[in-house]
């Protein structure tokens, strides 16, 4: 089994420790801009809360019959700190082994985070935008209000957007990082 390059070893290293940024930063984020609201209305989701306008989010959501936006309705707030750790762990396990497949397996297990987060994202904002209270004060037939899962959408009277936040963008970064790291590698040793 192939060892590492020294630099990759290090860069490895480096880009599991960014990973710690996740419990002080939002990783993503929803904006809402309405005639109503011009400077908009954000909220943030960070790896076990939510931040931002979600009580006025809320409040305006209710009026369609979509659900009261709280915490305790994700789930997946209670264990993020536990799967952010173990990669982080698995990322610098990687640079202490020194073996390609560690660097591999340290990609791939970044991009299934990455592709369960969008998937599980998808499905809560299906579940909210589709199943929604019929005694809702405004009711148009046949409408949905999914929020977008990544970039802008025209819900009704608001311009809703979605997409990575700062701790998003480490996490894009980290994984673009990895995949140039494994064509250095192979280059090299080619």
């Amino acid at each position: 089994m192939k060892k590492l390059k020294p630099l990759t070893r290090i860069l490895v290293a480096l880009s599991a420790l960014s990973l710690i940024t996740a419990y002080f930063v939002p990783l993503w984020q929803i904006l809402m801009w309405a005639p109503q609201y011009p400077e908009g209305l954000e909220m943030k989701i960070w790896i076990n809360t939510l931040t931002g306008e979600v009580r006025t989010i809320s409040a305006l959501n209710h009026y369609i019959g979509m659900k009261t936006i709280e915490v305790s309705m994700f789930p997946e707030f209670n264990y993020m700190i536990y799967i952010v750790g173990f990669i982080i762990g698995i990322g610098l396990l990687a640079s202490i082994i020194n073996k390609r497949f560690m660097l591999v397996s340290f990609l791939a297990l970044i991009l299934a985070a990455g592709v369960g987060a969008l998937v599980d994202f998808y499905l809560w904002g299906y579940d909210y935008g589709h199943n929604l209270n019929p005694e809702a004060p405004i009711k148009i037939e046949g409408m949905s209000y999914q929020p977008p899962l990544i970039g802008t959408k025209i819900l009704l009277n608001f311009t809703a957007f979605s997409g990575p936040d700062t701790g998003g963008w480490i996490f894009i970064g980290v994984g673009a990082l990895l995949m140039g790291l494994i064509i250095y590698e192979w280059k090299k040793n080619k």
